[in-house]
């Protein structure tokens, strides 16, 4: 998803002399190139990032169109005042990019884990939140966060589910992708997680449970209307993301569902549930170790459906 999001960046700086890229000490294998052809749209303002926060403000008062660049939780978390006082109270243009969702760094520990910046970035008002969950969205996300007025939140994964546009697919932020039809279920997806729920949908098809896939690119704002689709025509709702589950994805859709009374017949949020994993590991590791990988994004959908027919099937031995 980074090599998408700079290649995406460079085509974007060539035709607007606006954008400008900051970054907090990082990113030089992939950021090198844009310095060098871009000086003028660049600034490395070291390891920093309250401050870079603060000086992205001032450039998009000065009429800039500002990205700042780093890693897990350290343009999110380490500079919540920044982004509430100084970005999200002036509705400013800034463009705060996260590469390392979830456990992308899982080996580097328990600091460089991005596992609650979706509940708190989506509280703020007038913040978009977007986390795209293959290559294509990454790229797309990209264009339309710089694009979009104000402030927005692009979470970039180090996984993702490849490429699974369609020939002439328009991509938008808060309209959710249908990459798979099904009636049993539907897994709301949000992030690079896509791929094991893609996986999951086509080990179950072959099971005799057929789910609908939706890519929840976007967190905030919601696409209510496939929601409530999904809701009518399918059996529940499974909500699956790298990220704690109070507050993100699963809060998101539990919320909108509620209000918009369109509840689904039954509801379950994968996520992060345990206490901070006690472990450093790879991020395929940590998935397992909470619960999410493959198999238990299976196993959950399989006993929900299960579960669900079993109901009905006492329900309809009642009434007769």
């Amino acid at each position: 998803m980074r090599t998408e999001f700079i290649r995406r960046l460079h085509k974007l700086a060539e035709a607007n002399p606006d954008l400008f890229l900051i970054t907090g000490d990082l990113g030089f294998g992939v950021l090198g190139d844009f310095a060098k052809k871009f000086p003028r749209q660049y600034l490395n303002v070291g390891v920093a990032e309250q401050n870079m926060m603060g000086v992205a403000a001032g450039l998009a008062l000065e009429g800039r169109r500002v990205f700042v660049y780093s890693i897990g939780n350290f343009p999110t978390l380490r500079c919540l005042e920044q982004i509430r006082n100084d970005v999200l109270y002036h509705r400013l243009n800034v463009k705060i990019v996260a590469i390392g969702g979830g456990f992308s760094y899982g080996q580097l520990g328990f600091s460089h884990h991005a596992t609650e910046d979706l509940s708190i970035l989506r509280s703020f008002p007038g913040m978009t939140v977007v986390s795209p969950g293959d290559l294509w969205e990454a790229a797309e996300a990209t264009e339309a966060v710089f694009s979009r007025p104000g402030p927005c939140y692009l979470r970039l994964d180090k996984s993702s589910a490849g490429h699974t546009e369609r020939p002439g697919e328009v991509f938008e932020i808060g309209k959710a992708r249908q990459l798979r039809d099904g009636r049993d279920a539907t897994l709301i997806v949000s992030g690079g997680i896509l791929e094991l729920a893609l996986k999951a949908a086509e080990t179950l098809d072959v099971e005799g449970i057929h789910c609908r896939v939706l890519s929840a690119h976007t967190v905030k704002p919601l696409d209510a209307d496939a929601l409530e689709r999904a809701s009518r025509e399918t059996g529940g709702f499974v909500t699956i993301e790298e990220h704690v589950i109070d507050g993100g994805l699963g809060g998101a859709v539990a919320e909108l569902c509620l209000e918009g009374r369109f509840p689904p017949a039954f509801f379950h949020r994968i996520g992060i549930r345990s206490d901070y994993p006690d472990v450093v590991g790879s991020q395929s590791f940590l998935r397992a170790r909470c619960g999410m990988d493959l198999k238990a994004i299976r196993n959950a959908v399989a006993a929900l459906v299960r579960g669900k027919a079993r109901e009905r099937g006492r329900a309809e031995r009642a009434a007769k």
